[in-house]
């Protein structure tokens, strides 16, 4: 690849990252697809290629499809609830997040809700939603009818919009309250602790099987209170938190040291928290690591 193409690859790779994230949910398997699509650049002659962001768009979109495909099958085998990998994007990782909609476009609740979806709904979901294709553009990209493209995108959309619209607080409103719960966390606050929890609230960890974490979705406010109680009486001695961005949300880091050991990012409604997503997986945070490592 001349270094001319080279640049010209790397312009594009911010978009390509957030398109294989949102389509993978794990930033590890995002950048491995954004290099094999370098790859393909690289080794194809470049007057074959009329519209270079389109083609790109295409071939990440098709090795996506093919790692989702796989994916499944690891994924019903997975120990414990499976979670996306946690993004920083106060650096702009996933692009500006000027809004509601952007934020919740990339929050982990969406990126769980598109699990739901098979990988070709998933594709035209992302590709129409994140990204604004065209019907007739997606039926390019993934070599299909256009009028196919419509009912996957129909059928995908009702099965996304199940889900009640989040971020009814401003952000300042949801960094307010997830240090809050930081603080009555970290001081043993017990009471303060279960005033910050919905009725209806939902803790899920996502250990991989790699450490120590809940089996099962934790359902109900007693339930919570008792979990996070009894963590904090076992794990939290010596364990330091920071505050962070992630996937659109103000979420918490934990450390211990310089280990990261988990990213808890919140649901938040009137004022309460009614889920919780805590990453302990080491392997999901190897990306999130880096992030923060660099802004150090």
């Amino acid at each position: 690849m001349t270094t001319a193409s080279a640049e010209e690859f790397e312009t594009h790779r911010p978009r390509l990252f957030g398109l294989a994230y949102r389509m993978l949910g794990s930033a590890e398997e995002a950048e491995d697809t954004v290099q094999d699509a370098y790859l393909r650049f690289s080794d194809i002659d470049r007057d074959r290629i009329e519209h270079p962001a389109a083609w790109l768009a295409k071939v990440v979109t098709n090795l996506c499809l093919t790692r989702l495909t796989s994916a499944r099958a690891r994924r019903e085998q997975y120990v414990g609830p499976w979670l996306p990998e946690p993004v920083i994007t106060s650096d702009g990782t996933l692009g500006p997040l000027e809004s509601a909609e952007q934020r919740d476009a990339v929050s982990l609740a969406m990126l769980v809700l598109l699990e739901r979806l098979t990988p070709t709904e998933r594709a035209v979901y992302v590709l129409r939603e994140a990204f604004a294709y065209g019907h007739r553009e997606i039926a390019e990209a993934l070599e299909l009818t256009e009028a196919n493209c419509r009912q996957l995108y129909r059928r995908a959309v009702r099965r996304v919009e199940e889900r009640e619209a989040r971020f009814e607080s401003t952000p300042e409103r949801q960094e307010e309250l997830v240090r809050s719960f930081l603080m009555a966390a970290r001081d043993g606050d017990l009471g303060g602790l279960e005033k910050l929890l919905a009725a209806d609230v939902v803790w899920f960890s996502d250990g991989g099987g790699k450490v120590r974490a809940a089996l099962r979705p934790i359902e109900g406010r007693e339930k919570v209170f008792r979990f996070l109680a009894g963590a904090s009486r076992t794990f939290l001695t010596g364990v330091d938190f920071t505050v962070v961005e992630s996937n659109g949300s103000t979420a918490v880091a934990a450390w211990a040291g310089d280990e990261l050991l988990s990213v808890v990012a919140f649901e938040l409604r009137d004022g309460l928290i009614t889920q919780a997503w805590a990453v302990v997986n080491p392997e999901k945070l190897a990306f999130v690591r880096r992030q923060l490592a660099r802004v150090a």
